[in-house]
């Protein structure tokens, strides 16, 4: 997963870079609204897989494990990014 990830967040950041330059050279604003959503699809692809390996992970262990408080925890994260998520 980290590979990926890292790979997925290098191509975001050159895709802003991008979008940088269509801001200094008065690109249509159309088309860079179009670019920042791209953007924001592509981060949200990143949060999706990060969101898995944790849910596949962390989530998992903590539900088995016999320490009640620590699987609430958990459970309160999970929950507060599905909440994070509603808004956005």
């Amino acid at each position: 997963m980290d590979d990926d990830v890292v790979k997925r967040l290098k191509n975001i950041e050159g895709h802003v870079r991008g979008i940088e330059q269509m801001v200094e050279n008065d690109t249509y604003c159309i088309d860079v609204i179009k670019q920042i959503h791209a953007v924001q699809a592509a981060l949200d692809k990143v949060s999706g897989i990060i969101l898995e390996g944790h849910l596949h992970s962390c989530l998992i262990t903590a539900v088995r494990g016999e320490n009640p408080d620590e699987r609430e925890r958990v459970l309160a994260e999970i929950a507060d990014v599905f909440e994070m998520k509603k808004f956005t």
